[in-house]
Parts: C-alpha cells; structure tokens; sequence
C-alpha cells in the first residue's frame, strides 16, 4: 500500500472521487499530486465502472490556494531540473481534465487561486460556495497566470480577463457566476447530501444528467458586483498595451480606477506584459496550445528573470509584502526581451502527446 497521501482517490457509485490533502499547505499542489491525479483520470477515462470525478480540498480554508511555487522557487536555485518538471507534470494534468471524456465537477469550497483554477476551470461543472475565493494572482509573484488561464481568462466577456489576469482581483461565487467561472452556487453545507446522491445515483451520469442533479442543487448567490463595473473595466482594460492601460486609468478620478492603477504600479512590470501578451495570444490558441506556450514562457521566467524569486520571497517566505522588481519600472523593460520568453524550446517543448 502506498504512503502517499497527498491526493486521495476512492470511488462511491459510479463516481471517482479525488480528494486534495494537504489542508496545511491550503492543498497547495506538488509534482508528485498532478502526476498522481493525470494517471487516475487516464484509468478512469477508460474504466465503464466510472461514470464521473468530482474533485475537492480537504479542510474548511481552501480547494487549491496552487502550486507549491515556494518548493519550484527553491529547486530552480539550487539547479535542479524539478522546477521544469513541475510545470511540464502540472500542464500535461491540466491537458488531461480539459480532454477528459466524462463529466468532471470541481467543489470550490474556500480559497480557489492559480494552480487551483487550473485544477477545476478545465472541466464542464464548477461548484462555488459562501467560501469561494478566486484569483489568478501571479503577477504578484513575477509569473502570468499559467496552468490554461491564457486560454480562460481571454474568453470572458468585457475584457475581464484582462483586468483579472494583470491585478489578480479576488472574486466570490456571484461574481465568478457572472463571468462563467463558475456553473453553479452550492452552500457548503450542501455538499455532503450532494455527493451522497451522485454515488447513489443508479443511471447513467453523463453531462446531461449531471447537469440536472446540480441545477437541483444549485442557489441564487448575492449580486456580482462586477456587473456594475462591466463598463468601466472595458473602458480601460481593452486598451492596446499595458502602458496605455494604466494611463487610462491615472485619467480617470474615480476611486476604483485610482486603487487598480496603484495596484498595477505594485506589481512586477515584467509579469505584467508578459502577461498581456500570453493573454492576447492565448485568444486564439486551443488550451493545448496555451499551455505550450506558457511552457516556453515559465521556462524563460526562471531562466532569465529575478522577479519570480523577488515575488516568493516577499508574498511567500519573509511576508514583507515589499518586492524590489527588476526592472522597476514598464519604460526600462526591454521589449525583444518579452518575445524572447515566447519562442520556441525545442526538445525541451511541453509534450502532450
């Protein structure tokens, strides 16, 4: 019998159950989890005793709070090749649950961020709950919003993705059910009878029928507050360039758009076109291709930058809060430098096959 149990697998009915355990750490994800949960769902995908997954975190903080960036952080220091694993392991996971051939249902109960939305938006069914706390959070730590969010965040409506990728915004479940990143509101406190009935479920349990048994389930949340919002996000965050962005917003005096442009000014300008690049690109890329392509990038971050390891260390290890960027400004960024972190790895290239 193993010892591992970082991610636990069981089976109720015809439903698989995945079950991320590592409450301590917020479920935050490890190579060796993303290799476990790939390999499950490929022996799912073929088992006919296997109808459905439905994946959630142990504990009452978080689903997924995302990948164990401070253990990459380390491992790529110390010259170790598990920094490029963990993303090559990660991304080829985040390939299997958007090609998975049965219905997939995310719990989202509690904190919901990077990794952890690459673990869940992939899939057709996606629960919030009152706990639900999402972000895409990465340009705070010198990254882009990777595991898919250049195939995600693009197809919001009004530029949200955008205005999500570049400040990392935090969204509750009304506002996640406005932009599609949820399918369906469920009370915590619901979950338990809700997963009792999908194993006791004696039918098929295709998308159809999935579908149904959580719009049974399924509540009407608060009001999203970014509907009120939806125009003015548009307004600046369609904008043709990072820099033209946060000059949009420095001309308009409300106070949402004076915080979002001081919260665009704290983050890594490197991360920040980085970013609006991958997002501008991934508009028109298949998830496969997205994740290729934030392959290349990552890859060029640990590579040839210092601000993932700035941002690790003032969010993550001291907690300062108080990251020294380098380049500190957008006007010193070299721009054949941005596309040299987009071209081609050659055999180092993400395989998906």
């Amino acid at each position: 019998m193993s010892d591992f149990t970082d991610v636990l697998f069981s089976q109720r009915g015809k439903i698989g159950f995945i079950l991320l355990n590592r409450p301590r750490a917020l479920n935050a994800l490890t190579r060796e989890m993303c290799v476990a949960i790939k390999n499950q769902l490929d022996l799912w995908a073929e088992d006919p005793g296997i109808d459905a997954v439905i994946i959630e975190g142990e504990g009452e903080k978080a689903f997924c709070a995302g990948g164990d960036v401070v253990k990459v952080a380390q491992s790529a220091k110390e010259g170790s090749d598990d920094c490029w694993q963990f993303f090559r392991d990660e991304y080829r996971m985040n390939s299997t649950i958007g090609h998975f051939p049965k219905p997939y249902i995310a719990f989202l109960d509690g904190v919901t961020m990077g990794g952890g939305v690459g673990i869940s938006a992939h899939g057709p069914y996606r629960v919030a709950t009152e706990q639900t706390l999402f972000a895409m959070p990465e340009t705070a730590l010198g990254l882009i919003p990777d595991v898919g969010g250049s195939h995600i965040l693009p197809r919001l409506p009004d530029h949200m993705g955008m205005y999500l990728a570049l400040t990392g915004a935090r969204l509750k479940a009304a506002d996640m059910l406005y932009l599609g990143l949820a399918t369906h509101y469920i009370p915590r406190g619901s979950l338990i009878d809700l997963k009792a009935k999908f194993a006791e479920s004696q039918g098929p349990l295709g998308l159809a029928e999935v579908g149904v048994i959580l719009d049974d389930a399924a509540q009407d949340p608060d009001t999203p507050t970014l509907a009120g919002r939806a125009q003015q996000i548009s307004q600046h965050f369609s904008k043709d360039s990072v820099g033209a962005i946060i000059d949009s917003l420095a001309k308009d005096t409300s106070q949402w758009a004076q915080d979002t442009y001081n919260d665009l000014l704290a983050k890594s300008p490197i991360s920040l076109e980085l970013s609006f690049a991958a997002g501008r690109k991934g508009a028109s890329l298949d998830l496969d291709g997205c994740l290729q392509m934030e392959y290349r990038v990552v890859n060029r971050i640990l590579e040839l930058d210092t601000d993932f390891y700035e941002g690790v260390r003032a969010i993550l290890i001291d907690k300062d809060r108080n990251p020294t960027w380098s380049p500190a400004r957008l006007a010193d960024l070299d721009k054949t430098a941005i596309a040299a972190h987009f071209a081609d790895l050659g055999d180092r290239e993400l395989d998906l096959g």
